[in-house]
């Protein structure tokens, strides 16, 4: 568990839990606090978080938002009450080459089970779509993440490098309040994915050139399958990130007016970096219907290059049958079993057959050529 008290642009961390005032049911200190866990030690500690919570903030999480923060399963959407608001997104985050498909990762598998249900490309097993869940109160940020969350780790990192004195000087502003420290994970998470748009667009490019090969057998449709199947389960994913940030995004409109000229500004701040990262989960959406898109193209015009090279076949054994009828027509009436036939017993009929054979071959390869029929493919 890491612990961030956030205040006069500094950041200090610690693994203790606040301690409640003494006399007062909000938090004397300035600033908030920033209480980042695991879900197993959410789990372990509920108890004690629960009692931070109330000491810190007044209240507790209700049972049924405690279950969502445990749910290891659940979509991303968003909730709220008078005292919190609560809003579990799927992250998108870059994992290890190790790393299971996309909607079968789940915390309580041991890592040697997970390899064994590994499929599909490389590129689509990087994606990690475990959920964060973030409860947003008024001095206090509670988010759980999945066990060993990069995510956190590396905007943890971020955080404690934007309150050194280097970072105040070239202009890096800390979070000014637990909502938006939150939308700042949250856009983390989202780019997560977008760095692995090169990766994917490669990898999709790849099976197009192997499937648009006229002379190659493409055997890997195990593979082609499952993108498409994580590609359709990512578009869903993105969905309900979109509908859950987007009703984040109205409850802002309903808060009421700052009473002073700074909150306004920060409410506005808020709303901008809400639509900010709205629109990059839009291009998320954007970049995977395509790459959907692009596999079931890619899958049409193999099939249709398929059908064009069959297409091509049956025409050269038409032309050939067509060449060859005439000649069979020939041999078979010379080979009838009677006994008194024309010029079959000359000493040229062999030699006028044959002729004649041969000026059939030309004419039916010239009129065939004409049609167009034995013509060469560019």
């Amino acid at each position: 568990m890491r612990v961030f008290h956030i205040a006069a642009g500094k950041v200090t961390e610690t693994d203790v839990l606040p301690e409640a005032p003494a006399s007062s049911t909000t938090p004397t200190t300035p600033g908030f606090i920033w209480i980042a866990c695991t879900r197993s030690e959410f789990e372990a500690r509920q108890a004690d978080i629960q009692a931070a919570l109330q000491g810190l903030t007044g209240t507790q999480l209700v049972d049924l938002h405690v279950s969502d923060l445990l749910n290891r399963q659940l979509p991303s959407h968003y909730d709220y009450t008078s005292q919190y608001d609560i809003l579990v997104f799927r992250r998108l985050a870059a994992r290890s080459a190790d790393a299971e498909p996309l909607g079968l990762i789940d915390e309580a598998i041991p890592t040697p089970l997970r390899s064994k249900r590994q499929s599909g490309p490389p590129v689509l097993r990087r994606i990690d779509t475990s959920p964060v869940a973030f409860a947003v109160f008024d001095q206090v940020l509670l988010t759980v993440h999945p066990t060993d969350c990069s995510v956190r780790d590396a905007y943890a990192l971020k955080l404690l490098n934007a309150s050194s004195a280097e970072s105040r000087a070239a202009g890096v502003k800390l979070p000014t309040s637990p909502a938006d420290l939150m939308l700042r994970v949250i856009n983390l998470m989202v780019d997560g994915y977008l760095e692995l748009r090169r990766d994917l667009t490669k990898q999709m490019d790849h099976w197009q050139s192997e499937l648009l090969k006229p002379s190659a057998r493409f055997n890997n449709w195990s593979s082609v399958l499952d993108a498409r199947l994580a590609l359709h389960h990512l578009d869903e994913i993105c969905e309900d990130q979109r509908s859950a940030l987007q009703d984040w995004v109205d409850s802002i409109e309903t808060w009421p007016e700052g009473a002073t000229p700074g909150l306004q500004r920060e409410r506005e701040l808020l709303k901008v970096r809400s639509r900010d990262v709205l629109e990059h989960i839009e291009r998320v959406v954007h970049h995977v219907r395509r790459m959907e898109q692009s596999a079931e193209t890619a899958v049409q015009m193999h099939f249709s290059v398929q059908s064009n090279r069959t297409n091509d076949i049956m025409r050269t054994l038409t032309a050939l049958t067509a060449i060859f009828l005439p000649l069979n027509l020939i041999t078979g009436f010379f080979g009838m079993n009677f006994e008194f036939m024309p010029i079959i017993h000359s000493f040229a009929g062999f030699w006028w057959t044959l002729g004649c054979m041969i000026f059939l071959i030309v004419v039916a390869v010239a009129l065939l050529w004409r049609k167009r029929y034995l013509a060469q493919k560019n």
